[in-house]
């Protein structure tokens, strides 16, 4: 993977969220918790998940931010900026995109990315849904009702993991299945 692996992934994600405070915290935490859920995937994938991990929230960085939906705004920017397609969707695509990007009446922006599907998307989302916004662990269950409580009601973010709960517990399962399977 060359100039786009894991370790330019880190230096992109440092370079943009440092500044940060708790963002930044988090996405260490995700970037770290990669790893071991690595054992999830496929080894050819093992390098994409963990790039794509450091990834997840580059589309918070002011200077990145569009549409206000950072998931949009990150691939944009890694598609524009050459990242390999495989790691521009999964950041598209991860932890309940399309719920948000419903609630946010951005579904045609984000159809432009393949949504992944398998063993990558859903390791993906199992690290950035047990890792809270100071990089603690957690629980799925707690990572959700923070992120419910952390937005109003009236916020596309709550609106949309109100609706993603079911899909994003699912993506959790499956790779606590694969990593018993495989570890």
């Amino acid at each position: 993977m060359g100039e786009f692996g894991a370790p330019a992934a880190a230096a992109l994600a440092r370079e943009l969220l440092a500044t940060l405070g708790d963002r930044w915290l988090h996405v260490q935490a995700v970037g770290a918790g990669a790893v071991p859920l690595s054992r999830a995937v496929p080894e050819s994938d093992k390098e994409t998940l963990i790039a794509s991990a450091w990834l997840h929230d580059i589309g918070y960085a002011k200077e990145l931010a569009v549409t206000g939906f950072h998931a949009l705004d990150g691939a944009r920017y890694l598609r524009s900026s050459g990242w390999p397609e495989g790691i521009v969707c999964l950041v598209a695509h991860h932890s309940g995109a399309k719920y948000e990007a419903e609630a946010r009446d951005l579904v045609d922006e984000l159809q432009k990315f393949i949504a992944p599907r398998g063993a990558l998307i859903d390791a993906l989302i199992t690290a950035d849904m047990t890792h809270g916004p100071q990089g603690q662990e957690m629980t799925f269950d707690d990572r959700i009702q923070e992120i419910l409580t952390r937005h109003p009601a009236n916020s596309p973010v709550h609106r949309a993991f109100k609706a993603a709960r079911r899909s994003l517990a699912s993506a959790v399962s499956r790779t606590e299945a694969r990593m018993a399977q495989g570890g």
